[in-house]
């Protein structure tokens, strides 16, 4: 009875952290860091290293508009990652999947590092998912 008493303690306590969702705001950072310089500091694919690139960088603006008005959140979240195959937009787009997972090796991270990295493209999605401009 006392484990089944500390189990679902430990669910009410942790619900409250569960249903909290991930801001926006989280993955500005990150796109910040790791996108707007192709992409633009607006998302709209005008940033300072977008004329060198053989294939232009998508405007992340109207990804929604592109597809219906619905945000392809799992579309964004596999080509962002880049280990799933998945015909990305045709560029040079880096494979961050690998390139976050360099920041977790085995001996640093070893069981965490898989829920971080997830964490860093969940957070760069729900950031592009707010940016999104239906109808202009």
């Amino acid at each position: 009875m006392k484990t089944v008493t500390m189990s679902i303690l430990a669910v009410l306590l942790a619900t409250p952290l569960l249903a909290e969702p991930i801001k926006p705001i989280v993955g500005q950072d990150g796109y910040m860091a790791y996108c707007a310089a192709c992409h633009g500091n607006d998302g709209r694919g005008n940033g300072p290293e977008a004329a060198d690139l053989p294939t232009p960088p998508a405007d992340l603006t109207q990804l929604a508009e592109n597809n219906s008005g619905v945000f392809p959140f799992g579309d964004v979240i596999h080509t962002i990652d880049g280990r799933i195959p998945l015909k990305g937009h045709g560029g040079p787009m880096p494979i961050f999947g690998e390139l976050f997972a360099e920041d977790f090796n085995s001996a640093n991270a070893p069981y965490i590092g898989e829920e971080i990295i997830r964490g860093r493209i969940l957070a760069l999605a729900y950031y592009l998912e707010s940016i999104q401009e239906l109808g202009i």
